[in-house]
Parts: structure tokens; C-alpha cells; sequence
């Protein structure tokens, strides 16, 4: 990964997982329309923390396979902690959408394991401003292929409906999400983790066949 200085260039080099083993090589751009300072605090003690580094960005991805050329609309954020997910919360939703002005909305709904949660709505504008922002209900939504709930924001009486499948596991889904925020309907990026599923004894060794180690590779 390489900043320009304007942009953020991730060169790619990967061995894809079964069931659509090969390659994946190729170049990602993603070029941020506001770069923010923003950091958002998922526990009470900042051992979980979200960054949105840019909210909204055009991205250009440029991959060494036929079709796999394209030009869009993206985002770039990450989160950091001082423990493991599994740790500290039992279920995890996430949602990006992005308006008609430019901005967008975020949504994060967490169960920690401690019983309390988390409720959180921000609003981005084109150029990374961020404020905080009264969400509406968080409604429920069909379920994923392994039966794991889902939930994001929706105005009253407004039903999400999933567009898009992206990633279906049994702890975890990545989907595109249609919703209605402020009489606006969007479609976004909406993430859902189950960690008490995560949990698992059974579960858990079968991410060493997802999520393969590259015998001898190395960190420069």
C-alpha cells in the first residue's frame, strides 16, 4: 500500500481460496474526496477503536484478469484494537451508505459481551467533515444463508432488502444493502458478525482453509 500524497495505491499479489482458486494480481487506486481525523470508540475503554480514513473516494481497480476492470464509487476505513473482537462483543453491525449530495452515513450497532451496546450514526460530508447524527430504527431484515440475523437503519415503515450478496459465512455476511435514511433511499455496504458463533471450537479451524498461510512469505 502506497500513498501519493492524493492518492492510496494498493498493488496486489494473492492466492484466492477454494472454491475459485488462482491468482490475483493487480492494482487498486482509491482517491479520498476528504481525508479525515476522525476516530470513533467502540468500548467504553478505547480498546476497540473505528477510523474512517476517507468516508467517501472514487476508486479505480485495474486486476490482471479479463472483465476485472473498473471505475467506481468506494471508501477507505479500518478498525484497531487492543484485544480480540470475540473478547468484547457478541454481535456486530455495520453499515455505509452514500447520499445524493456527495456525503454518506454510517451506522454501527454492536452487543458487547457485557451486556451493554452500542448505537452509533455519523454523517460524512463530501469533503470528510463528520458530525454525529440521530439515526432511525434499527430494523431487521431477511436473514443470511447460514440464518444469521441482520439489522441496519431504516426511516418507520421502510423495510432493507439486501441487493447484492458479496461474502455469506456462518459468522459473518457482506452484503449490498437498499434503505431508506431521511426520506432518501440509498444502497450501501452493511456487515453483520456473529462472534458467538466466531466462538466456536468447531468453527474456528476451518478458517486455516479460508484464510491459507503463504509458506515462506516475508514483510518488507
Amino acid at each position: 500500500m502506497h500513498w501519493t500524497g492524493s492518492a492510496l495505491v494498493i498493488t496486489l499479489n494473492e492466492w484466492a481460496a477454494p472454491p475459485m482458486p488462482g491468482s490475483v494480481r493487480g492494482t487498486i487506486t482509491l482517491t479520498p474526496t476528504g481525508v479525515t481525523d476522525v476516530e470513533l470508540p467502540l468500548t467504553t475503554d478505547r480498546s476497540h477503536v473505528w477510523r474512517p480514513f476517507a468516508p467517501t473516494a472514487a476508486i479505480t481497480v485495474d486486476l490482471e484478469a479479463k472483465g476485472w476492470q473498473w471505475d467506481g464509487h468506494g471508501y477507505f476505513d479500518s478498525n484497531f484494537g487492543t484485544r480480540a473482537l470475540e473478547a468484547d462483543f457478541d454481535t456486530w453491525t455495520w453499515a455505509r451508505y452514500p447520499r445524493g449530495d456527495g456525503g454518506s452515513v454510517c451506522f454501527y450497532d454492536a452487543g458487547r459481551s457485557d451486556g451493554s451496546t452500542l448505537a452509533a450514526a455519523m454523517a460524512f460530508d463530501s469533503d470528510g467533515a463528520a458530525r454525529m447524527i440521530n439515526a432511525p430504527p434499527l430494523t431487521s431484515f431477511q436473514r443470511t444463508g447460514w440464518r444469521m440475523h441482520r439489522a441496519t437503519r431504516a426511516d418507520p415503515g421502510t423495510t432493507p432488502r439486501q441487493v447484492k450478496p458479496m461474502l455469506d459465512a456462518p459468522f459473518y455476511s457482506r452484503s449490498a444493502v437498499e434503505t431508506q435514511i431521511d426520506g432518501e433511499k440509498v444502497q450501501g455496504v452493511h456487515e453483520a458478525l456473529d462472534l458467538r458463533r466466531f466462538r466456536s471450537p468447531l468453527l474456528k479451524p476451518m478458517l486455516a482453509c479460508r484464510v491459507p498461510r503463504r509458506a515462506k512469505w516475508s514483510f518488507d
